[in-house]
C-alpha cells in the first residue's frame, strides 16, 4: 500500500519530535556515514534529513542502499531532535532528522546532467534543455513561488479597488505596434492570418467604450523582436484601463500595486508617492529615460561655457548643433587609473560615441592632455560649474545630443558599477513625465513615441498640425533602478482628434479604417475619457529576485534566438498540416 505523506519536507521541526510522519520526494543527497544512510529528501517545501539506521530498522537500511539522487521515494519514521552538535540552524528542519521504519520506491531517475541542488553554475543552454530539472533548484523553485505570490497581490489589490479581471483574445489582428507580428494562418479563411497580441491595447479601450469602467488582466503579450537579457518573445504585463480618470488616478493605483508587492514579497516599505521627473530634465541629468536614481552622477550641460572655445572636439560639435556635456566623478581621482580613464573611449565606441575627453584635478593642478586648448574662463567657468575640487574626475563628451545622451547615461551606470556606488539592496522608483508625443522617424516624419492612441495634453491640442514636435503627450513611464517597468498614458477618446494624429503619422482615412476601423468606429459611440498602464511583470519580478535575466523568472523561456531548447520549437511541421493552411514553406539550410 502506497505510504500517503503526512508532511511536507519543509514543515516537521522541533514541536513534531516523537510523531511518527510520512514524507513523499525526490533525493538531493545521498550519504554513507560509518554504516548509517543520510538522505537529504527534498520537495517544493523545503528538505528534511532522512536516516537510515541499521539499529532502528536493518531492512531499511539494506534497501537504502539501492537509492541515488532524484530518485522519487516515501519513507515513513519517527521524528528524532539531532544529536548535540550536529544541528543546522539555517534550515528550518534542521534540527530534527527523520528515522526510516518503511519505505517506498515511488520512481528510479536516471544520473542527471548537473547537480540540481546547485545548477545556477551550468552552462544556461544544457539548463533550458532540461528545464524540468532545473526547475527543481532552489532558486528557480523561490523565483516561481514569488511570482505565484506577486499575481495574488496583484489581484487582492485592484479587486479591492473595484477592478474587473477581463480575458481579452490571443487570437486577434495584425496592426501596426511597433515591433513584428506573430502570425498564426487560418485555414477556415484561405490566405488570412491572425496575430498574437503584442498588447491588449485596443481591446482594453474597446472595454472601456463598453462601460466596464476598471478593467484588469494578467496578460500574455507576444513580439517578434531581437531578444536580450531584459527581453522574450511571449511575456506577461499587468495592464489595466480606467475610464472617466486623470492620470494621477492611474498612477496612484499603480503605485498602490507596486508598494504592496515591494511589502509582501520583499518586505520593504516604499515611499508614496514617487519621485516625478520630466522627460526633457531627465536625459539632461542622467542622459535616459530610464533613470537609475540610486546613485547621483548627474551629467551637466556645458554647450553654453564653449561657444567661442577654440578646441577642436568641442568646436565642431556645437557648429553642427550638438553639445558638450559632462560628469564630475567626485574624490575618484585617487581610484581610476589612466588607463581606467583611457578605456573610457573604447566604451563608447559601442553607443556610437567618437571618445572620452578628462580632466584629472590633482595636488598640483588640473591634469590633462585638453586643458590647453582651454582659455583661462573658460577653465574656472568649467570648474565652477562642476563644482570641481583635488581629487575629482571631470569626463566630457561631445556629440550630437541623442549621441551624448547614450554614451554619457552609459558611462554614468558604468562608472556607478565600477566605482561600487550602486546599493543593491535599494530600490529606486521614479515617474518620467510630459514626453514629447512625437519623435522622429529615419525620414525625419512623425513618429509616435509611445503609441498611436496617446492623447497629446489638452494645452497642445490646437498646435498639432502647426508643430507636432513640440507636443506634449499625456503620457508616463514608471522606472525602477534603472529599468522600464511599465508605461501608460491618457487615450485619445474621440475619433476627429484620433483621425488627425493617423494624418500627422502618414495614415491616410482609409488607412486609419482598414487597420484600425473598430476601434474608431467605437469611439464614435460615446468614449468616455480613459487611459491605463501596463507593467512589465517579467522585469519587476528580475528586480524583486536579484537575478540579470529575465529566463530566470519565467518557468519555460525561450533563448536568445527564441527558441525553447527543451521541446525543440520552433520545429517543422507535416506538409499535411501546411496544405491545410494553404502555405507553402521553403526552409533554409542553418547556414542560410
Amino acid at each position: 500500500m502506497r505510504l500517503m505523506r503526512t508532511h511536507t519536507c519543509g514543515a516537521l521541526g522541533e514541536g513534531d519530535v516523537g510523531k511518527t510522519a510520512v514524507l513523499n520526494g525526490w533525493v538531493a543527497n545521498y550519504r554513507d556515514h560509518g554504516g548509517v544512510t543520510f538522505i537529504d529528501l527534498y520537495d517544493r517545501w523545503g528538505m528534511t534529513q532522512v536516516v537510515f539506521d541499521p539499529e532502528h530498522s536493518g531492512a531499511m537500511h539494506r534497501a537504502a542502499h539501492g537509492i541515488r539522487s532524484q530518485y522519487v521515494i516515501a519513507v515513513k519514521g519517527e521524528v528524532r531532535m539531532r544529536p548535540e552538535g550536529m544541528e543546522n540552524p539555517s534550515l528550518p528542519t534542521g534540527m530534527i532528522d527523520l528515522y526510516v521504519a518503511d519505505y517506498e520506491l515511488l520512481n528510479v531517475s536516471k544520473t542527471p546532467p548537473f547537480d540540481v541542488q546547485h545548477a545556477g553554475s551550468i552552462h544556461e543552454e544544457t539548463r533550458l534543455k532540461y528545464r524540468y530539472l532545473d526547475l527543481r533548484s532552489p532558486r528557480l523553485q523561490e523565483a516561481m513561488k514569488m511570482r505565484s505570490s506577486a499575481m495574488h497581490v496583484i489581484r487582492n489589490v485592484l479587486w479591492q479597488r473595484d477592478f474587473l479581471e477581463i480575458e481579452t483574445p490571443i487570437l486577434g489582428r495584425s496592426t501596426p505596434e511597433g515591433a513584428r507580428d506573430y502570425l498564426v494562418p487560418s485555414r477556415v479563411h484561405p490566405g488570412k492570418f491572425f496575430a498574437l497580441p503584442q498588447s491588449p491595447q485596443l481591446y482594453k479601450q474597446s472595454l472601456m467604450v463598453s462601460g466596464m469602467e476598471r478593467y484588469f488582466q494578467i496578460a500574455r503579450c507576444f513580439r517578434d523582436e531581437d531578444l536580450r537579457a531584459d527581453r522574450q518573445p511571449e511575456f506577461t504585463q499587468l495592464d489595466m484601463e480606467l475610464s472617466f480618470v486623470s492620470r494621477e488616478e492611474v498612477m496612484e493605483v499603480t503605485e498602490r500595486v507596486l508598494a504592496e508587492l515591494f511589502q509582501t514579497l520583499k518586505d520593504v516599505e516604499v515611499a508614496l508617492p514617487f519621485p516625478r521627473i520630466t522627460y526633457r530634465e531627465t536625459m539632461l541629468k542622467y542622459g535616459s529615460d530610464a533613470p537609475d536614481l540610486r546613485f547621483a552622477l548627474e551629467i551637466q550641460e556645458l554647450s553654453d561655457l564653449f561657444t567661442k572655445t577654440s578646441f577642436g572636439v568641442f568646436k565642431t560639435a556645437l557648429r553642427s548643433g550638438g553639445v558638450v556635456r559632462g560628469i564630475n566623478l567626485k574624490g575618484f581621482s585617487s581610484v581610476l587609473s589612466r588607463k581606467d580613464l583611457d578605456d573610457l573611449t573604447p566604451f563608447v565606441k559601442s553607443f556610437r560615441g567618437k571618445g572620452v575627453a578628462w580632466i584629472r584635478m590633482t595636488e598640483q593642478g588640473p591634469q590633462s592632455p585638453i586643458i590647453k586648448f582651454f582659455s583661462e574662463e573658460e577653465a574656472d567657468l568649467l570648474y565652477e560649474r562642476f563644482k570641481a575640487e583635488e581629487g575629482d574626475v571631470l569626463i566630457f563628451a561631445a556629440d550630437s545630443e541623442k549621441i551624448v545622451c547614450q554614451c554619457l547615461g552609459a558611462l554614468r551606470v558604468h562608472l556607478a558599477g565600477k566605482l561600487g556606488l550602486i546599493d543593491p539592496s535599494q530600490f529606486a522608483f521614479t515617474w518620467v513625465t510630459e514626453f514629447p508625443l512625437f519623435g522622429r522617424d529615419d525620414q525625419n516624419r512623425p513618429a509616435p513615441m509611445h503609441h498611436p492612441f496617446t492623447a497629446p495634453v489638452e494645452e497642445d491640442v490646437e498646435r498639432l498640425e502647426e508643430d507636432p514636435f513640440s507636443i506634449s503627450s499625456d503620457a508616463y513611464d514608471i522606472v525602477l533602478n534603472g529599468s522600464e517597468i511599465g508605461g501608460g498614458s491618457i487615450r485619445i477618446h474621440d475619433e476627429r482628434t484620433q483621425q488627425r494624429v493617423f494624418s500627422l503619422l502618414g495614415i491616410d482615412e482609409e488607412q486609419a479604417r482598414d487597420k484600425f476601423g473598430f476601434l474608431l468606429e467605437a469611439l464614435a459611440y460615446g468614449a468616455p475619457p480613459h487611459g491605463g498602464i501596463a507593467l512589465g511583470l517579467d522585469r519587476i519580478m528580475m528586480i524583486l529576485l536579484g537575478t540579470s535575466s529575465i529566463r530566470d523568472v519565467i518557468a519555460f523561456p525561450k533563448t536568445q534566438r527564441a527558441s525553447c531548447l527543451m521541446t525543440g520549437a520552433p520545429n517543422m511541421v507535416d506538409q499535411q498540416q501546411l496544405d491545410e493552411l494553404y502555405i507553402e514553406s521553403f526552409p533554409l539550410d542553418e547556414d542560410d
